[in-house]
C-alpha cells in the first residue's frame, strides 16, 4: 500500500496525476519517444516528519542524449505558491544513470522578502501540512525535459496551548513553535537571558496564518546559556504575551574556527547601544574559508555563527533573519569552483534557495545577452570579441521592489592587441561585469552589461584603464576566476572595473554601482526594470560632479571605495568607505600629509541638479585598508565603518577593525567610541538584532 502521508504525481507532458505503489518512489510511464526520464525521487526519512526535520532528497534519471542532465527543485508549501529552491544544476553520471546533487530541505520558519522598510511577501515553508516537491530534469543541449512531483506530509511541533522549543543544527539557534493565532493578528517572539538583566530581543512581527502553527528561528544568543522566551500577539493594537518556555543553547563546536576579537575601545556613553549586534564576514582566501561568519555583541562575544563546508562571501543580512551569500562549489558549464552559487540561508544555516552561474548563463542567453554565456563554449585561444560569464562577484542585495534580488557577475572579454595600453603583443583579456536582477524565483528579468556602455563619455570608456593599473592572473585572491587566460592571450587580465557594491535608490528607482578600479560611483537608469539601462552620471575624480571642498582637503574625493549607499531609506546622506588607494599613491611618495595616509569614513550630500557633492563627514580612520570595507549610518546618528584589510606590522599579518564614530557637531570629524579588532573581513554591519539589518 502507499506509504502513509505520501502521494505521487507524474507530470511528463499532460500534467495528469497518477497513483503509484512503493515507498516514496515516483516512477512514471514515459512516452515511447521520451529521452529524459526521472526514475526515482527518494527522501531520507519516511513521512510524516515534524517541522524542522532536515530531509535530503535523492533523484535519479536517465537521458539517451549525451547530456549533461540538469535538475531543478521547486517546493509548494501548504496553501502557498510554488517557489524554486534549487535551480537547474548538473547531476553526476554513473553507469548510464544521472543522479541529482542532493537537495537538503528543512521546513523551519516563514521567511519575508523585504521591500525597503517593509515585508512584501511571506513564504511559509515552516508550517505543517502537505508539501509538493517538484523535480524537473532537463537536457539543455537537446531541450528535452521530464517533470515529476511527490507530496510530503509535515506535522506540527506543538499540539497543545503551550509553545515548544527545539534545537536546530546550529547550537546557538532555537526553533520556537507556538499555537496558531487569529487571522489579521501578528506574532513575534521575545527572548532574554535567565540569569542577567539584559534587554530582551524580539523577532520581526509575522502575520498569523491559521489554522497553521507559528514557527520562528531564535538567534542572537550566547553559547551554553539558558534563555526564557515567549510569543507576543498583537490584535487591533493590543499586545498579549503567551506562556514562557525555556531553551539552553549549546557550545560552539571545536571544529568551527571563531576569530579572536580584541577590544581596543570599549562601548561607552556615546556608543549606539540600540544597535548592539555586529555581524562580520571573514574573507575567504585561496579557496579556503579561514574563519566562520559571526555575530557578536559590542564586546566581541559571539552570539551567532555560520560556517558551511565551502568558502563563502556573506553579502547581506536580510529582514526576518536570513542571509544572502555567494558560495563556492562546482556548477555546470564552468571549470571554476570559486563563487559559482548564489544562496539564501536561514539563521540555522538551512538553504532557502539557490541559483548558479550555469543557469544564469542560460537565462541571459535566452534574453539576448550574448556576452553572458559559458566560458567553456569558447575556443582556446579565445578569439577577439569573445566574452563569457565566469562567477558571481562581490555583492548581492535584496532591497529591490517586490522582493527582487540583484547580483554582480564578472564578464571576461578579449580585445585587440594594445587595448588599454597593454604591451604583451597579444590579444587582451579585460574583466568587466554585469548587474543581473532576479525575480522572486531567482529568474533573470533584467541585466546591465558594462561592455555595452563602454563607448566613451557620458558612459564608460574602454580605453580608460584601471586607475592604478590593476591586473589579475589565474587563482589570484581578490580576483574572479580567470577562464580565458592561457596560450595566445596576454599573461595578465586587465581588471578594468572591479565593482564591489550595489544599492537600489528608492527615490529615483535606479541603481548605484561602486566600481573600485575607476574610483567612480555610477547611477544606472533602472526605473524598476523599465529604464534605458544607460549610465545617468559618474561620480568621482574626472566624473560628472564637482566636489564642494569646504574643508580645503588636498585630495577631497574618495578612491577605491566600498559599500556605497544612501542612508535614511534613500533620503541621504550617501555613506562611503573611502579606502584611499589613489589618494595615498599620490601623496605617499613625498611623505604623507594630514588625512592622506589612512582610509576615511565619508558621508556626502548630493545635489543632482547642480552635479555637486558636499561632505558631511570626512574622518581619518587611523588605519589604511587596502581593500574591503563597510560604511553605515546608525540609528542614533553615529557612523559605523570597517577597515577590512589592515597590515599589522607587529604581527606581520592582515587584520580588520570595526569602528563606531561619534560626530563632532559643526565639523566634518568624529571620534571613535567603539573599536574592535579581528581577522580580515570583507564586510561588517552594526544592527539592532539579527532580524533587522541596515537597508544599505
Amino acid at each position: 500500500m502507499l506509504a502513509a502521508g505520501v502521494s505521487t504525481l507524474c507530470i511528463m507532458k499532460s500534467w495528469q496525476p497518477l497513483s503509484l505503489l512503493g515507498l516514496l518512489v515516483a516512477l512514471c510511464a514515459a512516452p515511447a519517444d521520451a529521452t529524459v526520464q526521472i526514475t526515482s525521487i527518494l527522501p531520507s526519512a519516511v513521512p510524516p516528519q515534524p517541522i524542522g526535520k532536515t530531509i535530503t532528497w535523492s533523484v535519479t534519471a536517465t537521458d539517451s542524449n549525451p547530456g549533461p542532465l540538469t535538475f531543478q527543485f521547486t517546493v509548494t508549501p501548504p496553501g502557498g505558491p510554488p517557489a524554486v529552491v534549487i535551480d537547474f544544476n548538473t547531476g553526476k553520471l554513473s553507469s548510464g544513470t544521472w543522479s541529482a546533487q542532493p537537495f537538503v530541505w528543512a521546513p523551519n520558519a516563514c521567511v519575508g522578502a523585504a521591500e525597503n522598510s517593509g515585508v512584501v511577501a511571506l513564504t511559509c515553508q515552516g508550517i505543517e501540512g502537505r508539501y509538493q516537491i517538484q523535480v524537473v530534469a532537463k537536457d539543455f543541449t537537446s531541450g528535452e525535459s521530464a517533470t515529476k512531483m511527490v507530496s510530503f506530509l509535515v506535522n506540527p511541533l506543538v499540539t497543545g496551548s503551550t509553545p515548544v522549543t527545539t534545537a536546530t543544527g546550529n547550537p546557538l539557534v532555537a526553533l520556537f513553535s507556538a499555537p496558531s493565532c487569529a487571522a489579521g493578528s501578528f506574532m513575534r517572539v521575545s527572548f532574554q537571558q535567565q540569569s542577567l538583566a539584559t534587554p530582551a530581543t524580539t523577532t520581526n512581527w509575522v502575520p498569523c496564518h491559521p489554522p497553521a502553527t507559528m514557527n520562528f528561528e531564535i538567534a542572537g544568543m550566547y553559547p551554553s546559556t539558558a534563555y526564557n522566551m515567549f510569543a507576543q500577539t498583537t490584535t487591533a493594537g493590543k499586545i498579549t504575551n503567551g506562556p514562557t518556555v525555556t531553551f539552553t543553547t549549546g557550545a560552539i563546536p571545536s571544529k568551527v574556527p571563531i576569530p579572536t576579537i580584541a577590544v581596543n575601545i570599549a562601548s561607552g556613553s556615546h556608543t549606539d547601544t540600540a544597535d548592539p549586534v555586529l555581524v562580520m564576514d571573514p574573507s575567504a582566501f585561496g579557496g579556503q574559508q579561514v574563519f566562520a561568519n559571526i555575530a557578536t555583541d559590542l564586546s566581541g562575544k559571539v552570539i551567532w555563527y555560520y560556517f558551511p563546508a565551502q568558502p563563502i562571501t556573506l553579502t547581506r543580512p536580510l529582514l526576518n533573519g536570513t542571509m544572502l551569500t555567494i558560495q563556492s562549489g562546482q556548477a555546470w558549464n564552468s571549470s571554476a569552483t570559486r563563487d559559482q552559487f548564489l544562496r539564501q540561508v536561514d539563521l540555522a544555516g538551512n538553504l532557502l534557495r539557490e541559483t548558479n552561474t550555469g543557469i544564469i548563463q542560460q537565462q541571459l542567453l535566452a534574453k539576448g545577452a550574448v556576452e553572458g554565456g559559458p566560458c567553456s563554449a569558447i575556443a582556446s585561444p579565445a578569439p577577439v570579441g569573445s566574452a563569457c560569464l565566469g562567477a558571481f562577484h562581490h555583492d548581492a542585495v535584496q532591497t529591490f521592489p517586490n522582493g527582487y534580488t540583484a547580483v554582480i557577475v564578472d564578464i571576461e572579454k578579449i580585445f585587440p592587441v594594445g587595448t588599454q595600453g597593454d604591451t604583451s603583443g597579444l590579444p587582451v583579456d579585460i574583466i568587466g561585469a554585469m548587474i543581473v536582477v532576479l525575480d522572486t524565483n531567482w529568474q533573470v528579468v533584467w541585466y546591465f552589461n558594462a561592455f555595452q556602455h563602454a563607448g566613451g563619455p557620458p558612459q564608460l570608456d574602454i580605453s580608460r584603464a584601471a586607475i592604478l593599473g590593476e591586473t589579475c592572473v589565474i587563482n589570484e585572491p581578490g580576483c574572479p576566476p580567470m577562464l580565458l587566460l592561457g596560450p595566445g592571450i596576454g599573461t595578465k587580465a586587465l581588471d578594468w572595473l572591479h565593482p564591489n557594491s550595489i544599492y537600489y535608490w528608492p527615490q529615483t528607482k535606479d541603481i548605484l554601482w561602486s566600481i573600485k578600479d575607476q574610483d567612480w560611483i555610477l547611477k544606472i537608469d533602472y526605473n524598476n526594470g523599465a529604464g534605458t539601462g544607460n549610465i545617468v552620471w559618474r561620480m568621482g575624480p574626472g566624473g560628472d560632479f564637482a566636489f564642494n571642498n569646504i574643508n580645503n582637503d588636498p585630495y577631497p574625493w574618495f578612491s577605491h571605495q566600498h559599500e556605497v549607499g544612501i542612508e535614511n531609506y534613500g533620503a541621504g546622506p550617501m555613506t562611503i568607505f573611502d579606502n584611499g588607494n589613489t589618494r595615498i599613491s599620490v601623496f605617499g611618495s613625498s611623505g604623507c600629509m594630514p588625512n592622506d595616509c589612512n582610509s576615511r569614513g565619508m558621508a556626502l550630500t548630493i545635489d543632482e541638479a547642480k552635479r555637486q557633492v558636499t561632505p558631511v563627514l570626512s574622518q581619518d580612520l587611523t588605519y589604511y585598508s587596502q581593500a574591503d570595507g563597510s560604511a553605515q549610518l546608525l540609528s542614533n546618528g553615529n557612523y559605523f565603518f570597517q577597515p577590512g584589510v589592515v597590515f599589522d606590522s607587529a604581527k606581520l599579518t592582515d587584520v580588520a577593525f570595526v569602528l563606531e564614530l561619534f560626530p563632532t557637531a559643526g565639523t566634518l570629524n568624529a571620534n571613535q567610541v567603539l573599536n574592535l579588532q579581528g581577522s580580515v573581513s570583507y564586510r561588517s554591519w552594526q544592527m539592532s538584532s539579527l532580524y533587522n539589518p541596515p537597508i544599505t
